[in-house]
């Protein structure tokens, strides 16, 4: 079901994108629709949502970078040259001219195309069930958009119409509020037309539209408007925490009982370097990976993304979340002295598991996002990587929930369910929080760090509570979103304009 899903869009003819891989709106599109010979049907309705949900597995990207941006982990890889765009980001010293953020912003703006393609047609065809196509369609444009305005901060808005040649000029970048407020409204009606109750793998539900909502109100400071929404979907009782945190980021946890929102991917299709984009497959994983290594449970990668000594240290003792979220090389090493080998077997040397040392090299991986061993991968091993994101899962609830409530005063249900999530970490309740007030906001901020470390939160947490000077090479006023690529800027004959600190 999983890979018919992904993989139904290439028999779909359509990809309805304004946004190529080098100008924001393209001016040759490589494939056109008559409208007027399609969105006729049901089907013809469904298979352009299924290439909407198809850009979600770009968001790679997003997750790979936000953490290499934080003060969680240091961009890693081969040597410092090795993909130089990540280095930047890695020591805030990027440009607009860096392609890794010019992805975000190609594959963020590819996905509202394809959403407002739909959204251009939506009263063209009457059928049955037709208004929850349309909120799934929301749903995953005000995803997209919360994305660039996270990143980018003011871009050019549009909705209900594709963007066209012109509009670079004539369009201006839409301030974080006016952005913000079609967030709200695309997630609103998503609610109130959304499915509730488990659903097809992968397809949205209404839990996921008030989970994306109330952080959209989190990240903007409306305290109350996110504690009334993530309460009722805690109170809707449509998700729980997992009993054994070590099976979440396994593919047996895929789409678990704790997952409001998970992007799928396969190994269905083989990708290369030179279109990443076409990958299947979480890239990211393969990204993640230590570099060359023999060994049981894991297979190698780039060892790029590597946690830091002190992200390794925040666990407190008996806290089981820290050896599933990072790998300790040197223990995994020596917990496998008799791994054996092909060299071992061969006669060519003892057993043992072998890896090699990456740039910026800690010691640490992030388990989290490492390939497993034994992955089907029928094209490159390290680029389509069928382990799913767990965008938003309800651990974060609970947490957003904790935040917003203590922002508002009531404590008593703050600290209910942040020792919730402690309650599950350390496997019992004599690590609950008992603090009150500012005191305790600080403690759910840091119980964040820890639930979600390397899952790409850590970098916009920071940014969003003004914490970001914590971030090595930050510099305010500048580094809390990111530049416009220059050559959107060159596209636009200026007309968007932009980030300070940038020019």
């Amino acid at each position: 079901m999983k890979k018919r899903f992904l993989t139904a869009f290439t028999a779909f003819t359509i990809l309805a994108l304004s946004v190529s891989c080098d100008d924001f709106v393209d001016t040759t599109p490589r494939y056109q629709q008559d409208s007027g010979t399609y969105f006729n049907s049901e089907e013809d309705y469904n298979q352009a949502l299924i290439g909407v949900y198809d850009i979600l597995q770009t968001t790679y990207q997003n997750v790979l970078l936000g953490e290499i941006a934080s003060d969680n982990t240091l961009s890693g890889g081969e040597s410092a040259t090795d993909v130089p765009g990540f280095q930047q980001v890695d020591q805030m010293s990027h440009t607009p001219v860096n392609p890794e953020v010019k992805k975000i912003w190609d594959w963020m703006f590819a996905g509202i195309s394809r959403a407002n393609y739909i959204m251009e047609y939506q009263d063209k065809t009457e059928f049955e069930g037709r208004e929850k196509i349309i909120a799934q369609t929301r749903f995953l444009r005000a995803y997209f958009y919360f994305e660039l305005v996270k990143w980018f901060g003011e871009v050019p808005l549009k909705v209900d119409s594709r963007f066209v040649v012109g509009d670079e000029t004539s369009i201006p970048r839409s301030s974080t509020i006016e952005v913000y407020a079609a967030i709200e409204a695309d997630l609103l009606y998503a609610i109130e037309n959304m499915e509730t109750g488990p659903q097809q793998p992968g397809r949205i539900t209404k839990g996921a539209a008030q989970a994306l909502l109330g952080k959209a109100y989190l990240y903007q400071g409306k305290y109350q408007q996110a504690a009334d929404v993530l309460e009722q979907l805690i109170q809707s009782g449509s998700y729980s925490l997992v009993a054994n945190y070590n099976t979440i980021f396994e593919h047996s946890g895929e789409n678990g009982p704790e997952s409001v929102f998970e992007v799928q991917y396969t190994d269905a299709e083989g990708a290369g370097f030179e279109c990443l984009q076409c990958s299947e497959g979480n890239v990211a994983v393969g990204f993640n990976g230590p570099r060359n290594l023999d060994g049981p449970l894991f297979e190698s990668g780039y060892s790029f993304n590597v946690p830091t000594q002190e992200a390794y240290d925040m666990f407190e003792p008996g806290d089981g979340r820290r050896d599933v979220a990072i790998l300790n090389i040197d223990a995994f090493v020596a917990a496998n002295p008799t791994w054996p080998n092909a060299r071992f077997l061969a006669g060519d040397g003892p057993p043992g598991v072998l890896f090699g040392i990456g740039y910026e090299h800690t010691g640490f991986f992030n388990k989290k996002y490492i390939p497993r061993l034994g992955d089907l991968n029928l094209g490159d091993s390290k680029l389509t990587n069928p382990n799913n994101y767990r965008a938003i899962r309800y651990a974060d609830v609970l947490l957003m929930a904790a935040e917003a409530f203590n922002k508002v005063g009531n404590d008593e249900k703050a600290r209910t369910y942040v020792n919730l999530v402690r309650a599950r970490a350390f496997g019992d309740n004599n690590h609950n929080y008992t603090a009150g007030g500012p005191a305790l906001g600080d403690l759910i901020f840091e119980e964040r760090r820890r639930e979600l470390v390397g899952e790409g939160h850590r970098f916009f947490d920071l940014v969003r509570t003004g914490r970001g000077t914590l971030i090595p090479g930050f510099t305010e006023d500048k580094n809390e979103v990111f530049p416009i690529p220059y050559e959107e800027i060159q596209f636009s004959n200026g007309n968007w304009g932009q980030n300070p600190g940038y020019n």
